[in-house]
């Protein structure tokens, strides 16, 4: 009978522990910006000057894909 006061109160603790996180991650701010994720996979993202000399070598080791356009 113990063991079940133990599980119930141990379940209590974690209970609110993730209740403090989601009362924590609402008053920072972190769910503000809801519609910037969904549509950053769409925005191409600019290679940088060392982005582009690994883009190359990528290039250089794949082979040559040619795309057919109608």
């Amino acid at each position: 009978m113990i063991v079940i006061f133990l599980l119930i109160g141990v379940s209590m603790l974690v209970a609110l522990g993730f209740l403090g996180a989601f009362i924590w991650a609402q008053t920072d701010g972190q769910y503000e910006d809801d519609y910037s994720p969904s549509v950053r996979i769409l925005y191409d993202d600019q290679l940088k000057p060392d982005d582009k000399c690994q883009q190359s070598q990528l290039n250089q080791k794949s082979p040559n894909l040619k795309v057919q356009r109608d």
